[in-house]
């Protein structure tokens, strides 16, 4: 496996013009079909695999779907002009606790899908100035538009469908 920068060690640049939120938006709709090729046609015993100790195939897949509602939350904040977003539990803790190796891969694959729809349908109504506005993100301690929020979720779908790739690829190698 590739020695990859941890998630909280990424550093991010917000500088680009918020008239991209159309393309950011289309990289969050095609999350989901990416995380399902990941995960078709692998066997239980690969899906759940933990490797160095570290979160399976199926709980990569659960960790995006734990953190869909405060990506939502998040949308509910910028929409009421919020000064400052909710916090991330950064110890994963629902994660941890939802036991994702347990459920079925499609289930967790269709709640997904399911969430994700309902945010990528909220943001395809939100006016485009509603993407420049600003609230301070309590973990990097950064003001980000809703478009650099929106950027950094997209960053950390491709950090799990990444790590996922990779887990599949050392199964199938």
């Amino acid at each position: 496996m590739t020695n990859r920068i941890k998630w909280t060690e990424r550093k991010f640049d917000f500088t680009f013009s918020t008239g991209i939120y159309p393309e950011i938006i289309e990289r969050l709709r095609g999350t989901p079909v990416r995380l399902e090729e990941h995960c078709r046609a692998v066997s239980n015993a690969n899906l759940t695999a933990q490797v160095d100790g570290r979160w399976s195939m199926q709980e990569n897949a659960g960790h995006l779907l734990d953190l869909e509602s405060l990506v939502q939350q998040r949308l509910d904040e910028y929409l009421a002009s919020a000064n400052a977003l909710h916090a991330a539990d950064m110890s994963n803790r629902k994660t941890y606790d939802a036991n994702h190796n347990d459920v079925n891969v499609e289930t967790i694959l269709s709640n997904f899908r399911q969430q994700r729809t309902i945010t990528v349908n909220r943001l395809d109504n939100f006016d485009p100035e509603v993407f420049a506005r600003v609230a301070l993100h309590p973990r990097l301690n950064v003001h980000m538009r809703l478009v650099d929020m929106l950027f950094f979720q997209a960053e950390h779908d491709d950090y799990h469908l990444t790590r996922i790739g990779e887990l599949r690829r050392s199964f199938s190698g």
